[in-house]
């Protein structure tokens, strides 16, 4: 008699369920990041990975200040404390070949990447020498040269737009892979789950990040999610997925060095939940008062992804002068990037008629 399956209670013509091994599958990625959970990095290697977080820290206070001073006008989205997903994935990529896409709290992804701070500060102050000819401010900074596709700031629109990069990849057959970044509010969104669809069913060459920072805008991720461990979302898909502690920045390096064997394989896409949190508010213009300052002070005390990793480059042998020799080279880099976009012109009105239309993919 044939078996039964979930199609056809005869089993005649039906497609077989998943078979045990793969749902092994599913959990292999995460079974593989449990048994070797940390980057091995050597001083040097950590300290480049602690300056490029404490340039994201630095940059974002500055930000902070110059929209309090009216320089930075619309929404500005801050990252601050979530400096070591941005930097511990990115620095795992292949430059030149890899592309990331991302939501609106954008500055460190761009940061991470290694683009100057002068044309971002640029951006943010809405000048014509910014990244995107001042025309993106904060939300929407675009860069073709460094496969840097958005700063978007509709909620979860960048998910099948990775896809649509993803498939690039694979349809050119350039070896690529794009990390598509969105949060734990974006996580519900419908065009996610449509978009996990068609990365499994054509294998594309993708990793999804959900930056869990654990609020919504203002709802904590308990009060939004029926299912709050985001990682597991994927497995109505058979996307295999991947819980990491994004306030280590070793940690989160070693998980994209698995990731992204896994998709270079061909092998098909991968979901990963970055567990992090951000110290302010969702915006410049939100005053947190859904969570008390113990909770965010006790973050900050207990889990601050660069004071994990200053912590263990002291055990590594790197002095105390070291460190403040690091930040005051890191500030005159953000004071040099503000002056630069203090100082800069705005756009000509003539620029409105410009970019209107795609010229060139």
């Amino acid at each position: 008699m044939p078996k039964a399956t979930r199609n056809e209670p005869n089993g005649e013509g039906a497609a077989a369920l998943p078979a045990e091994e793969d749902d092994f599958a599913l959990r292999s990625l995460q079974q593989a990041h449990a048994a070797d959970r940390r980057h091995k990095a050597g001083k040097e290697e950590l300290l480049h990975l602690y300056e490029q977080m404490l340039l994201i820290r630095r940059f974002e206070e500055k930000a902070g200040q110059l929209y309090g001073l009216g320089l930075i006008g619309g929404f500005c989205h801050l990252y601050i404390g979530q400096e070591a997903v941005a930097v511990g994935l990115q620095s795992a990529l292949e430059g030149g070949l890899d592309s990331v896409i991302t939501g609106y709290r954008d500055h460190g992804h761009m940061l991470a990447y290694g683009i100057d701070p002068k044309v971002i500060m640029a951006e943010l102050t809405g000048r014509h020498s910014g990244i995107s000819k001042g025309k993106g401010g904060s939300m929407h900074m675009f860069s073709v040269e460094h496969r840097f596709y958005g700063g978007h700031g509709i909620v979860g629109a960048q998910v099948p737009l990775g896809a649509g990069l993803a498939f690039a990849h694979k349809y050119n057959e350039d070896g690529g892979v794009t990390l598509a970044y969105f949060g734990d509010g974006a996580a519900n969104q419908g065009q996610v789950y449509e978009s996990f669809n068609m990365a499994s069913l054509w294998k594309l060459p993708i990793i999804f990040v959900i930056e869990n920072n654990q609020y919504a805008m203002g709802t904590a991720v308990n009060r939004s999610s029926a299912e709050t461990h985001f990682y597991r979302r994927g497995t109505a898909f058979r996307i295999p997925g991947m819980q990491v502690d994004g306030m280590d920045v070793l940690e989160v390096r070693k998980a994209a060095e698995i990731a992204l064997a896994h998709v270079r394989g061909g092998n098909g896409p991968v979901l990963m939940e970055l567990n992090t949190y951000r110290y302010r508010g969702h915006s410049m213009s939100d005053p947190a008062k859904y969570r008390s300052r113990e909770e965010v002070q006790g973050v900050r005390e207990k889990r601050d992804p660069i004071e994990h990793a200053k912590n263990e480059l002291m055990e590594m042998g790197v002095s105390e002068a070291s460190f403040k020799e690091i930040d005051k080279r890191v500030r005159a880099q953000v004071a040099e990037a503000a002056d630069f976009a203090e100082n800069s012109p705005e756009p000509e009105m003539s620029e409105l008629y410009t970019d209107v239309l795609v010229e060139r993919y």
